[in-house]
């Protein structure tokens, strides 16, 4: 069968999928992909690693963000004529344009399509315009989609109840009647390969608690809760650093050098390998407003770090509240110090088996290999 992947990053198609593209290559079908040309030599580099595995190229101009007209409609032709040319047995469409842009076109040339809605992101935030302009898109591009997974499950209880998870994420498309829950299916996440990020030894005890924040340096992160919380725990006597991993928005700039200053930030800038920084942390925090499935959280725990993460859909299925981390209010400063000054009181042994249940929780429900099988098993099933 050839397959055709529709996404808006070659390096989060290879991260998060390339164990899937794998998987399908082995089966004896062929597939292609079609990423935005980008001149980034860190999106250069994972073309190169998506060729190794065999998986061809198509590359595309595209504004990632944003809703410009003539820029979008540029987008559809040039994924209509490359969906004309190669003439897939299937679509996998990821992220908003894709799955919205790649869903107009296999409607047109009727083409076996399925989508991946990995998160809403602040389109669905609000109920003005944008809303109901992304929700008639919704409606038109997946009305013939074979199936539509979603990657943000909602955790009934302690116990992870696979044929009775709902999503958030799902609800609001099924609530807003963009497709039937029937035609539906809920992932836990894309998964977190648990061979890549194998569990490290906690660090030795220490006066100082280092927490990690990994991601964008941007607002809808939590990131001035998070400053806010640190600057609050120093100036109390608590020793603790922040490790930041990740590029920033302009605007943070200044913060970020006032802060290294005082003493108690240490920013590192994008770092393609994470898990050396994980490794030296004691603790991960991740106060996001909203996540579609925060990758990073699994990651974290895959390693045997406790986890502090905002109580929403998207973060809270990778966390088992008061065992393997703790769960904060989003936008909530108050709340954020609160759990984190707990994580500074805690025990050294106290701390580190939160970090093995948290090793635990991603073996039992979010091995990427387990992930990947009950994709292809569904996709099977839809043909």
């Amino acid at each position: 069968m050839k397959i055709l992947i529709i996404c808006n990053y070659s390096s989060g198609l290879y991260k998060f999928r390339g164990m899937l593209i794998q998987e399908l290559i082995k089966q004896g079908h062929t597939v292609r992909a079609i990423v935005p040309k980008l001149e980034d030599p860190n999106e250069i580099k994972e073309e190169n690693n998506l060729k190794k595995l065999h998986c061809g190229l198509k590359r595309i101009p595209m504004e990632r963000r944003g809703m410009n007209p003539v820029h979008d409609a540029k987008l559809m032709f040039e994924y209509y004529r490359t969906v004309k040319k190669l003439q897939p047995d299937l679509v996998l469409t990821y992220t908003i344009k894709p799955n919205i842009y790649g869903g107009f076109v296999c409607r047109l040339l009727k083409v076996p399509y399925a989508v991946n809605i990995t998160g809403l992101g602040t389109a669905f935030q609000g109920n003005g315009l944008l809303r109901h302009l992304v929700t008639a898109m919704y409606k038109v591009a997946l009305k013939k989609a074979k199936v539509v997974f979603f990657e943000n499950a909602e955790n009934k209880g302690t116990i992870w109840k696979c044929k009775q998870r709902h999503a958030e994420n799902r609800d609001v498309i099924v609530e807003a009647r963009i497709i039937p829950k029937e035609k539906t299916h809920v992932l836990a996440g894309a998964g977190v390969d648990l061979e890549h990020f194998k569990y490290a030894p906690y660090p030795k005890d220490s006066e100082i608690t280092r927490f990690l924040f990994v991601g964008r340096v941007m607002q809808e992160k939590g990131i001035d809760e998070l400053f806010q919380t640190m600057q609050r725990l120093n100036k109390e006597g608590y020793k603790c650093m922040l490790d930041v991993v990740g590029g920033f928005e302009e605007n943070y700039s200044e913060k970020i050098r006032k802060y290294e200053r005082e003493g108690w930030l240490h920013y590192l800038g994008y770092q393609e390998n994470v898990r050396p920084f994980i490794e030296k942390c004691h603790c991960f925090v991740l106060p996001s407003w909203h996540e579609g499935m925060a990758n990073t959280n699994l990651e974290c725990s895959a390693m045997g770090r406790p986890i502090i993460t905002s109580n929403i859909h998207g973060c809270l299925e990778a966390v088992e509240d008061g065992v393997t981390g703790y769960l904060c209010e989003k936008q909530n400063p108050e709340d954020l110090y609160r759990i984190m000054k707990k994580i500074c009181e805690l025990s050294y042994e106290e701390r580190k088996a939160m970090g093995l249940a948290g090793r635990k929780r991603m073996e039992d429900i979010f091995d990427k290999k387990k992930v990947v099988e009950e994709t292809i098993n569904i996709l099977a099933m839809e043909k």
